[in-house]
């Protein structure tokens, strides 16, 4: 039987100490996405890009989610409702082919920018504490809005001919000082030669928080049960000692396990 508690009515037969004022990040409003991002500009750093403009082809190898940016602006027409805008950048790396057969592994950078709108509530306190004692703003109470998101899945990597770029395909040339400090080669933001096109698949969920004020139930102090268990370092095989023998590296399974994670479902299907 599950004995974990949830939200809604506590039974009189829960031992409850008594009621307890805590302040906490109220989740108001949150949504969940399964965004299919095709034909993502790929820019690529300035040694990566020589080899894309000499390649028949490109292979993607892995794309890595290395960091967000997150702006909430209140919506004039709908009280409660903020707008979430959010813009990923993405670290791709991949493979481009030669008429030689050689492969040259490319690095580069990709943008996707998402909006959301999602119900913040009302609030317009100010709030001031200890310890953060600074010039006073005239600035509303936004809600806070936090993303939570996993590495992409590249679902697709293509090379295109000058001939193919979009029309109106619109260009970034200034990228934020922690972006570029990801890129040590610096990256190409020119038009010339060939370009690289990404398709991703991001999983991702978007809340919107306020610091609030909740009366919660108390059964108790939480008090850990598990003992501090320490190790000598320079025994190894102290360490050793305390793992457990793996018999199912040993004993084949009687049934396989279908994949849980999302990359195992992708990289499953790849082969």
């Amino acid at each position: 039987m599950d004995e974990r508690m949830r939200p809604g009515p506590v039974p009189e037969s829960a031992a409850i100490r008594e009621a307890v004022s805590v302040n906490v990040n109220k989740i108001f409003d949150s949504c969940r996405d399964k965004d299919c991002i095709e034909d993502l500009r790929f820019y690529p750093d300035v040694k990566s890009q020589p080899y894309i403009s000499a390649a028949i082809g490109v292979r993607a190898k892995s794309a890595e989610l290395i960091n967000a940016t997150v702006n909430v602006e209140e919506v004039s027409f709908n009280r409660g409702y903020f707008t979430v805008d959010v813009r990923y950048y993405y670290r791709i790396r991949g493979e481009a082919y030669s008429f030689a057969n050689v492969a040259n592994e490319i690095v580069g950078l990709s943008i996707f920018d998402k909006r959301v709108l999602l119900f913040g509530s009302e609030g317009n306190a100010k709030v001031f504490s200890s310890g953060e004692q600074s010039s006073f703003t005239d600035k509303s109470n936004l809600p806070t809005a936090v993303v939570e998101a996993v590495d992409p899945i590249c679902l697709n990597f293509r090379l295109a001919e000058v001939c193919d770029i979009p029309v109106g395909e619109t260009e970034i040339s200034d990228f934020p000082d922690f972006i570029s400090a990801s890129f040590p080669n610096g990256l190409y933001i020119g038009s010339d030669g060939k370009r690289v096109y990404v398709t991703l698949g991001q999983f991702s969920i978007i809340r919107l928080e306020r610091e609030t004020q909740l009366i919660i139930p108390a059964y108790d102090y939480s008090m850990p049960e598990k003992e501090c268990v320490g190790s000598d370092e320079s025994d190894p095989c102290d360490l050793f000692r305390r793992i457990q023998f793996p018999v199912d590296e040993f004993f084949p399974p009687n049934s396989i396990e279908r994949a849980n994670s999302y990359r195992e479902v992708y990289d499953s299907g790849k082969n």
